[in-house]
């Protein structure tokens, strides 16, 4: 099989992977393609693409995924908040993929995902919180959970989402508020080794003291293979979420 392509539209905002057979032929096509399984991404860091690309071609070969990335939505919701014209602004991506026709849409940011996910009636089109498997896996698993998280906006959504999944379940579950802030500047540093190793520190000290530690971010996710030895469960989202989606597009 040929090698997978990327082709970047619309500036910084889009990229397209398509798969062959028929990469070879892409000049002759569009490259919207109703008749072949789309799943859509919208995140706020370019880092994302090929993470979420790699795991769309791993979980659902031959499907196509379509990327977005509006860094300024995450930028604009940590100074000031996510108000009624961040949403707006959200809706207005949201529906940039739709017009794709998607299976589903995965929102990889943690601190706009649930606003996406409340929009998803208004594009008719399933969207998926990057974290909500990954809540609904912890509180299954039940404990004390920690909540691993290097941006301060991003803690609250995601308390509010683990306590939605809780009293979903009915489960008893502790939620430990775990921030890992100082990480986050090695991140915007383009010091993604040096973010992971933070975060995998700050893991390891939570170890003692609770049952499961959750990875909030996707940008996390590869952390968990450096904690690999403790004795807790470590979860991240990317794979989670995508798999929800691929359920969601097969619907």
């Amino acid at each position: 099989m040929a090698a997978a392509t990327h082709k970047h539209l619309f500036a910084e905002h889009w990229a397209l992977r398509r798969k062959a057979p028929w990469a070879a032929s892409a000049k002759h096509r569009t490259w919207f393609t109703p008749d072949v399984r789309t799943l859509a991404f919208l995140h706020t860091a370019d880092v994302h693409v090929a993470t979420f690309s790699g795991l769309a071609s791993e979980v659902a070969p031959g499907a196509m995924d379509v990327h977005l990335v509006d860094a300024q939505l995450l930028s604009d919701a940590r100074r000031h908040g996510l108000d009624a014209g961040l949403e707006a602004r959200v809706l207005a991506r949201l529906r940039e993929l739709a017009v794709r026709e998607p299976g589903a849409i995965v929102c990889t940011c943690s601190t706009i995902g649930g606003s996406a996910e409340r929009l998803a009636p208004e594009i008719g089109t399933p969207v998926v919180r990057i974290d909500r498997p990954m809540a609904e896996s912890a509180v299954a698993h039940g404990g004390r959970v920690a909540l691993v998280v290097a941006v301060d906006s991003t803690l609250a959504p995601t308390r509010q989402l683990f306590e939605e999944c809780a009293a979903n379940a009915g489960s008893d579950v502790t939620l430990v508020d775990a921030p890992c802030l100082d990480a986050w500047e090695r991140f915007e540093a383009g010091d993604h080794a040096g973010y992971l190793d933070r975060v995998a520190r700050h893991v390891r000290g939570l170890a003692d003291d609770v049952d499961v530690a959750v990875l909030a971010q996707a940008s996390m996710a590869p952390a968990a293979d450096l904690v690999g030895d403790l004795s807790i469960p470590v979860l991240s989202s990317p794979r989670l979420a995508v798999l929800r989606a691929v359920e969601l597009a097969d619907a």
